[in-house]
């Protein structure tokens, strides 16, 4: 029986402003990517969704960013691996704190946005987050692009390391992330999502835009709680998943 994690990015309200739908998506994922108030999140929400995951049995992960609250972490910043290092140990020690008040542990590291990015194709970015993760300890495992540098790195160094891969994202034909802003480089289609992600997983490829079949490993499949819809299309994806006699569950 195969098996895929479903993570979501959530937590990333901030103050008086209100994204996402967390409680509701909650329940039909596995593992959260709990924002660090870099790029959304502060104190309260990373307390209050770290509860609402551990009521939910799900796993509990850090999502650290670049330091960009107004553009929420989707801007490209010129940092050293040192500054990666950096900013992913301060960012996830303030969700493995809350963690560890609530009962659990730090179980994962996503970086968001623009940070995930830049580490795809770059190597000293990838080994200084990678390193990072490491010294976090504790079997902490690292959330990173199929196919990426960062995964490679990840692999080599002994690290914990899964493959995500993204249902609701279009890719390039090196199997990177298509920019939003693209045409498709956003999937708003819930049937067409869900063909890429049964594709993936199942026959381990994605098909890109421009129409190559890239090779993937699809260990972990995230969604987005702010997209449109985000709760019907958990809902879906569980659906499909039960019918297919795929298992859902946090690695």
């Amino acid at each position: 029986m195969k098996t895929i994690d479903l993570n979501c990015d959530m937590g990333e309200s901030y103050g008086a402003w209100k994204m996402g739908a967390d409680a509701e998506v909650m329940p039909y994922i596995t593992s959260a990517n709990i924002a660090c108030g870099f790029h959304g999140g502060d104190p309260a929400t990373i307390r209050k969704t770290v509860r609402l995951a551990v009521d939910r049995g799900v796993a509990v992960g850090a999502h650290p960013s670049l330091p960009d609250l107004m553009g929420f972490g989707r801007r490209v910043m010129r940092i050293a691996p040192q500054d990666m290092y950096d900013l992913v140990v301060y960012q996830a020690g303030a969700v493995e704190a809350f963690a560890r008040a609530a009962g659990t542990r730090l179980h994962h590291v996503k970086c968001h946005g623009a940070l995930y990015n830049m580490a795809v194709n770059d190597e000293g970015l990838s080994a200084a987050m990678v390193r990072a993760v490491k010294d976090l300890g504790s079997g902490v495992i690292l959330y990173a692009l199929s196919g990426s540098k960062t995964f490679a790195t990840g692999k080599k160094a002994g690290v914990p390391v899964v493959g995500e891969v993204f249902a609701d994202r279009g890719y390039a034909d090196d199997g990177t992330l298509a920019p939003r802003d693209q045409p498709g480089g956003m999937i708003e289609d819930a049937a067409a999502a869900v063909k890429q992600v049964l594709g993936m997983i199942e026959a381990g490829y994605v098909t890109s835009l421009a129409g190559k079949r890239v090779a993937v490993a699809a260990d972990t499949l995230c969604l987005h709680g702010d997209q449109p819809d985000a709760v019907l299309f958990a809902q879906t994806l569980r659906k499909v998943f039960a019918e297919k006699g795929i298992n859902v569950a946090a690695p």
